[in-house]
Parts: structure tokens; sequence; C-alpha cells
């Protein structure tokens, strides 16, 4: 399998399946750094205020080295609409995110993240018009019983895992509608979410309620939001540009892998039956996974 991957796209340079593996991973072990500064008094909404502010100067930076400095003076004002929108949804997805891993849902974050590529390919078939082939039929049924034992074994509908996947398939479908680059496009949104950011967390501090200044080790662990944020997007980016995106399709399970590996870790709970909810799940991205493989070698032979 790593011969059907690496090999068509990167024959002599292994860099791009690097970024790749190192973008998913960076983007699994993320919850690491938002527990850290939950553990050191920040609370959720701080944590993304702050995520936020220290975004931007790295998002400028990465445009700058892209030399893509241009293109913000070139953007039509249907972009920018696009870019609104897609700001609002991925400052949604970041706060249930970050609330989800400092409440301890760090599994049920996973969850999300798990189902997106299925969400994808069933927006896919209702917007586009898109196909869905017998394989992705089977996964997205798979991953639905999945969802449906995840809500009985909560005992509540489980809207963290929803609210995750929805928001973040909904940006992909604006940004997908925004011809913009990716680093572009990041740091128009910065732009348009670092205001209201700069103000609830100047609000918060007034109030004697932010933590951001308190000590040297808290104010750190909050200012490496920025590049958390960012550098992975820059791996991404690069890695989608030279790599085929079934080749990444199969990689991206990475991040949610490990997204669950560091809930059990930090001793969230896992019943039998959430248990057995995620066997249907995992079954649906092999579904999944098992079919991209199938026509990626189709169209290699083609």
């Amino acid at each position: 399998m790593t011969e059907s991957l690496a090999a068509p796209a990167v024959p002599a340079d292994r860099s791009p399946l690097i970024a790749s593996i190192s973008c998913f991973t960076f983007w699994g072990l993320l919850p690491i750094l938002f527990i850290w500064a939950d553990r050191l008094g920040a609370g959720a909404m701080e944590i993304v205020a702050w995520r936020i502010i220290w975004a931007l100067p790295w998002a400028i930076a990465l445009v700058l080295v892209a030399g893509q400095g241009g293109h913000l003076r070139r953007l039509p004002r249907h972009t920018l609409a696009a870019l609104l929108l897609s700001a609002a949804l991925i400052a949604v997805n970041w706060s249930i995110y970050v609330w989800a891993v400092c409440s301890g849902h760090t599994i049920s974050a996973s969850l999300g993240y798990y189902l997106n590529p299925l969400l994808n390919m069933a927006a896919g078939a209702v917007l586009f018009k898109e196909r869905i082939d017998r394989p992705g039929r089977i996964a997205i049924a798979l991953a639905a019983v999945g969802v449906a034992l995840q809500g009985w074994a909560l005992g509540e509908f489980p809207w963290v895992s929803l609210g995750l996947a929805f928001t973040f398939c909904g940006y992909g479908i604006v940004r997908k509608s925004a011809v913009v680059e990716a680093q572009t496009g990041l740091l128009v949104e910065c732009m348009i979410l670092v205001i209201p950011a700069a103000i609830y967390a100047f609000l918060l501090h007034r109030a004697g309620h932010g933590v951001f200044g308190t000590t040297p080790m808290v104010s750190l662990v909050l200012a490496l939001g920025g590049p958390s944020t960012v550098i992975p997007l820059a791996l991404f980016a690069f890695a989608a540009r030279r790599m085929p995106l079934t080749a990444i399709g199969f990689l991206q399970f990475i991040a949610p892998t490990l997204q669950f590996m560091v809930g059990v870790e930090t001793g969230e709970t896992m019943s039998p039956l959430r248990a057995f909810s995620f066997l249907f799940i995992w079954a649906g991205v092999l579904v999944f996974v098992v079919g991209a493989w199938q026509k990626f070698r189709v169209q290699r032979r083609a």
C-alpha cells in the first residue's frame, strides 16, 4: 500500500508524503495543546480568541513567503463574501472543538473528523450531483449506524461530533466555491475574525478573568495556538499540490485516530456500547479507504 501511495506521486522526492503525514499528525496531537492551556486556567473561548490573534501574524508571514501578497488586492467582492461565511463557519468549528477537548469530549471530537470525508461524499451527491458508488453508500450507512449508537451510548444527541462534521463540511463547500489560495484565504479569515477575538480577549482581561499575561508559561501556550493553526495548513497546501487527492484521503484519518488516542489516554469514558459504535465508524472508514484505493489503481492503469 505504501508503494501505491508514494511511488506514483513522488518518485524521487518523498517530501510531499512527509509533509502530509506531518500535517495530519500535527492536527491529531493538537488537543494536547488545548488540554494544557485548559489546565493552566484558560477557558475554551479565551483559547480560541488567542488562537485567532496569534494566527494572524503567522498567516501574514505565510502569504509573504508564498509570494501571494498581491492576491489580497485582487480579491473580487463575491470571494470576500464567501470568505466572510467561511470565517464564521471555521470560528464555530474551532469553538466547538476547543470546548469539546477542554471539557473531556476529545473522543466525540475525533468522531466528527472520522465522519467528515463521508459527509463530504454525501454533500457532493446532494449539492454537486456527484455519483456515490457502492462502497461509498456502504460507508455512509455504516457511519450512520455508528452515529446512532454513539448517541445511544452517550444518552444524548451527539451534537459535538455532528456539529464539528457539519461545520467543517460547510467550510469546505464554501472554500471550494471561493477561488482563492489556501494561504491567502486563511489570512483573510484571520483578518475578519481578529477584531471580535481581540475585543473578547480585552473584555475578558478587563473583567479579571483572562489568564494571558499572568505567567510566561500560560502566555506561551496560548501564543502557540497561532503557529499550530498555520503551520499544518502550510504543510497541507504543499502536499496537496504534489500528491494525488486519493493518497491524501488515505492519510487524513491519521488525525482523528490520534485524537481518539489522546481522548483515551486522558481518561475519557469508553463504555462497551460506545466502543461498539466506533467499530461501525472504523468499518465505514475502511470501506471508504478500500474503495478509494481501488479507484486510484484503476485510474493509474487507465
